[in-house]
């Protein structure tokens, strides 16, 4: 029986590095943000109702989405951010479904499921079991200020924007701490590994 694992974390807490990691070992990674690109694509439906619903100032001259701008827009408005999460949000579910089937056709005995707002977005129903990468805020602080050259007060805005890292510790059946080095990391990812039988 093949295991779907789900894999979260925090902005900025590492969760990329564990991916990474698992896609070294040979697992199947079915990556939430790389189908939000993916739906909002030229053409594909999702990209058309944003298009309708935020108007056509919200792309780029090469009429790809102005991610920057829609961002700027949703992040201080909560009710545009629910209308394009009720866009986005469906489309994202059903991309990774047809990945991880295809995952499974091919022989896959586990599937990861890269979803960083798991618990935000109520899709542990997707996953049979969750793994959480966690880090102190003041290095998810840091790390976020570092790679996106945000001021602290932006950096702060957007670890605030979703749930605190304590709170999914207590909906997570594995925690991995990432604020060592990459190879305490990659150790307390073995062991579940190990614990769980997962294999690729």
């Amino acid at each position: 029986m093949a295991k779907i694992i789900g894999l979260t974390g925090g902005i900025a807490s590492g969760k990329s590095t564990v991916s990474n990691l698992l896609r070294r070992k040979g697992f199947a990674i079915v990556d939430a943000d790389i189908a939000a690109r993916k739906v909002v694509e030229i053409g594909e439906d999702a990209y058309k109702q944003i298009v309708e619903a935020f108007g056509p100032e919200i792309l780029q001259q090469d009429q790809n989405l102005d991610r920057k701008k829609l961002g700027t827009i949703v992040f201080h408005d909560e009710e545009k951010r629910l209308m394009l999460n009720q866009i986005v949000h469906p489309a994202v579910r059903e991309y990774m479904q047809k990945e991880k089937e295809t995952a499974l056709k091919q022989g896959k005995e586990t599937v990861i499921m890269d979803i960083p707002l798991l618990f935000e977005s109520n899709l542990g129903y997707m996953v049979d079991q969750t793994i959480l990468v966690y880090v102190e805020q003041s290095i998810q602080l840091q790390r976020l200020m570092d790679r996106n050259q945000f001021t602290e007060a932006e950096a702060m805005a957007r670890i605030q924007s979703q749930m605190p890292l304590e709170e999914k510790i207590e909906k997570s059946d594995a925690v991995i701490n990432n604020n060592g080095t990459i190879d305490e990391t990659e150790q307390q990812l073995d062991e579940i590994i190990t614990k769980w039988f997962l294999k690729p």
